[in-house]
């Protein structure tokens, strides 16, 4: 069997399982967030914490326990960082400098899992499992528990009520992300994946070499690092290490945690607002988008040319044998756009044309499907957009589900898409014109650029990872991008939860013959367009000083 027999029929596998696993986790995620009931656990939770989950909350009251929690969770994250020396099972370890300590706290509570260090040679057995473990599931928690705040401003009328965002993070935790996360934490030890909390062993290499080899919870921090789109590794080589991803079963395993979530939001987002065809319709154009990015890039990783690629049969260069062209370009198109960070290779060594693909891929919003939660509530601030633009072309009031899309959801929506961008190009701006991006720099011109740029762009979309050829453990860099970090998650979500409160207070306006029909293929297309459109002039010209100019010169 050839290997591009091969790479199809292991996205054709990858398809099918999602197919499968669509409809009844879609439906059991709309369940869990409409039941009125709680479980024995969860009361326990809502008394130690003094929250009534019954209690209604309007979009303001929402953001402020979004934001509470997310400022306590950095405090305490930070803190764990700076006296984990002090703690039991230490392993030797120093405390976190004060600047990648709030780097990484800020990185690990926005779902961004940005990281400039190496796990297994500066975190303590505590911080990893106590702090960054659960960081990733209730970061991933806080952006499902928004995703269904502005679901119930579609599917609710003429009150601003959007829930309770205590209720929202528990659930999210307890029967969703938890209940999974074991299950692919036992299929990953199953397949070889490490899980104790051993002592750091020293080895011999063939080479007579000394290696440290520090063991942990791997198998436990992988499943939740690509369930929840976090991203953060337990070791440096992230997914690449054998330790993480022991083979090609593993290697599958972690992309179908990556997508499962996201992928079937848009059938909970169908069920909660009473139309399954308006999921399809979403999940149509995310899937759309990320089969054109998993074509491209490993088109472009195969038939790169130059003599080493053609003897190789492909660009092999930063890959794992184990893997290759085509499962490492599935992984990295998957992770790109899913707001993970996790990888398999090191994108730096991608070739120009296909790390533009993996850049634009976050450029999007990293809504193809996205994160979790992020995604499905980022493509539905850009189906509000499409359906304004429709509305401009036939002269008529746009509507989405009902709700009028007037000034101000226009206003809160046209917010949100300038914030990311905003921070990406003057992130990278700053750096290049201060010299910080230069001397970070482990390359020189156009691919060197790009190295900045990718940097700024994963930190602002809350992706995490990297080109791997950018020193980001400088002061500089660790303050920059904590703060593109923050901004580039809570400040979205400031005008998510704004605009589900306003469509929330509306009343539903009964469908007529000139209504667009938003469940339909034409409308996945506009959106799919304004898409493409919208990043394409926003990003364009840094993309062309970067990617674009070094795969043209290849």
């Amino acid at each position: 069997m050839g290997p591009v027999l091969a790479d199809v029929l292991l996205v054709t596998a990858l398809i099918g399982a999602l197919a499968l696993v669509h409809r009844p986790l879609g439906d059991y995620m709309a369940a869990v967030y409409s039941s009125k009931r709680h479980l024995r656990v969860e009361k326990w939770i809502y008394r130690s914490v003094g929250a009534n989950p019954d209690a209604e909350m309007r979009w303001p009251a929402y953001l402020r326990g979004v934001l509470a929690f997310s400022a306590v969770s950095v405090l305490f994250l930070y803190v764990l960082q700076r006296v984990q020396d002090k703690l039991p099972l230490s392993l030797g370890f120093k405390p976190i400098t004060p600047d990648q300590a709030f780097n990484t706290a800020v990185s690990f509570v926005s779902n961004t899992n940005w990281q400039s260090y190496s796990g297994e040679a500066a975190m303590s057995h505590v911080t990893q499992t106590a702090g960054l473990a659960v960081q990733n599931f209730v970061s991933a928690a806080v952006g499902i528990a928004v995703a269904v705040a502005l679901v119930r401003g579609f599917a609710r009328s003429r009150t601003g009520d959007l829930g309770n965002f205590w209720t929202d993070l528990v659930r999210g935790v307890v029967r969703v992300l938890l209940p999974i996360s074991v299950v692919a934490a036992v299929l990953l030890i199953a397949a070889g994946a490490v899980q104790n909390f051993g002592d750091i062993h020293t080895i011999t290499t063939l080479t007579g070499d000394k290696q440290a080899i520090s063991p942990g919870a791997v198998a436990s921090q992988e499943a939740i690092k690509d369930l929840g789109t976090n991203g953060g590794g337990f070791f440096n080589a992230n997914s690449a290490h054998p330790f993480e991803n022991p083979g090609g079963f593993t290697n599958l395993l972690e992309i179908f945690l990556l997508l499962v979530i996201p992928f079937s939001l848009p059938r909970t987002f169908g069920k909660m607002v009473g139309s399954v065809k308006q999921g399809y319709a979403i999940l149509a154009a995310m899937g759309t988008i990320w089969l054109l990015a998993v074509v491209a890039v490993t088109w472009i990783e195969f038939a790169h040319p130059g003599t080493a690629s053609q003897i190789a049969g492909g660009s092999m260069e930063g890959k794992e044998q184990r893997f290759g062209e085509g499962p490492s370009s599935l992984f990295a198109v998957s992770t790109t756009m899913t707001s993970t960070g996790s990888v398999n290779s090191f994108h730096d060594s991608f070739q120009g044309l296909s790390g533009g693909v993996l850049l634009l891929g976050m450029m999007l919003g990293e809504i193809a499907p996205g994160g979790v939660g992020s995604g499905l509530y980022g493509m539905l601030i850009m189906a509000v957009i499409a359906v304004f633009i429709a509305g401009l072309m036939v002269g008529r009031t746009p509507e989405y589900l009902g709700k009028k899309i007037g000034t101000r959801e226009i206003k809160l929506a046209a917010c949100y898409i300038l914030v990311t961008p905003a921070l990406v190009l003057i992130g990278t701006a700053l750096a290049m014109a201060l010299g910080k991006g230069e001397s970070s720099m482990t390359n020189i011109g156009a691919h060197g650029f790009s190295e900045v740029l990718y940097a700024y762009t994963s930190a602002s979309n809350n992706n995490g990872s990297a080109f791997a050829g950018f020193a980001a453990n400088t002061e500089y860099h660790n303050t920059m991008l904590g703060l593109c970090m923050a901004l580039g998650r809570f400040l979205p979500m400031v005008f998510v939860l704004a605009l589900a409160g306003s469509l929330a207070e509306q009343k539903p306006v009964p469908e007529t013959a000139g209504t667009l029909r938003t469940e339909k293929p034409l409308f996945t297309g506009l959106l799919v367009g304004a898409i493409m459109i919208i990043t394409g002039l926003t990003f364009f010209p840094a993309l062309a000083l970067g990617p674009l100019a070094e795969g043209l010169a290849t």
